[in-house]
């Protein structure tokens, strides 16, 4: 019994002539959650946040994520609709957001956070890194209401037809991703830093993983039609990826080598 993609409505909630999307929801409940988290982080006293740090620090990075990812959208995926059509920049309501430029647009946030406040980037990096997760699965959880990032076709017995595509089954790759890059990440990120680390360790550790199962799903997720495959089997979330793992492994030998140094001072 071949599964069917259930057709959802996109819209979530209709007023009149405003329109609040499944999408939008899956955002605002990632910076929730990320709050919350942060927070739960801040009453940590080793940690040195306050809950007034928190919430600026959730402000910067939503707006960064927000720019970021749609800017980053454009500009890595879809060029050619910049020219044709310049408003689509902001439309991020219609999907289209790029994790790898919501990273920058993340990291340029940051940068601004810790000149303000006179923190440390890599201080401030490991502390909102472990609250990032379940966000990302969120987001992929929007992908899916908005049947996107479909898979490859495949003949798993979960393989489920998107008609809005084609009759071919495919695998559900916005749920691995969902599963992947949300739940377990999270896991693995929150419990790497529930003890104190080399500063950037654990920013390192959320790049490399994040960097590895992306690289991953990429081998069942459908690349891009306007793209296809960049070189023989590599697409451009591959292409992407592999800075990430690069820079992780970096940061973490960094990072403890560090540690190792200032303990034989």
């Amino acid at each position: 019994m071949m599964l069917i993609y259930p057709e959802i409505n996109p819209v979530a909630i209709q007023i009149g002539s405003i329109q609040i999307y499944w999408y939008a929801l899956m955002y605002l409940s990632a910076f929730a959650f990320a709050w919350g988290l942060g927070r739960y982080r801040a009453w940590q006293s080793y940690r040195g946040w306050s809950d007034k740090q928190v919430d600026d620090l959730i402000f910067f990075a939503a707006i960064g994520v927000i720019v970021g990812g749609r800017v980053g959208y454009v500009l890595f995926y879809n060029t050619s609709a910049l020219w044709q059509d310049p408003l689509s920049l902001i439309r991020v309501w219609q999907g289209g957001m790029s994790f790898h430029g919501g990273l920058l647009g993340v990291i340029t946030a940051l940068g601004i956070f810790t000149y303000w406040q006179r923190k440390n980037f890599w201080d401030v990096a490991d502390f909102i890194a472990p609250l990032a997760p379940l966000g990302l699965g969120l987001g992929r959880i929007g992908n899916f209401i908005n049947g996107e990032l479909w898979g490859r076709v495949s003949d798993v017995p979960w393989a489920m037809i998107f008609p809005h595509v084609d009759e071919w089954p495919r695998h559900p790759s916005m749920l691995y991703e969902a599963i992947l890059e949300g739940l377990i990440l999270f896991v693995v990120i929150w419990w790497f830093s529930a003890k104190l680390k080399p500063r950037a360790a654990v920013t390192g550790l959320f790049l490399l993983t994040y960097g590895v199962l992306r690289f991953a799903v990429e081998f069942v997720r459908e690349p891009d039609r306007h793209l296809g495959f960049l070189w023989s089997w590599v697409t451009m979330g591959q292409l992407l990826s592999i800075p990430m793992i690069i820079g992780g492994i970096g940061l973490m030998i960094w990072a403890y080598q560090r540690e190792s140094s200032c303990n034989n001072i």
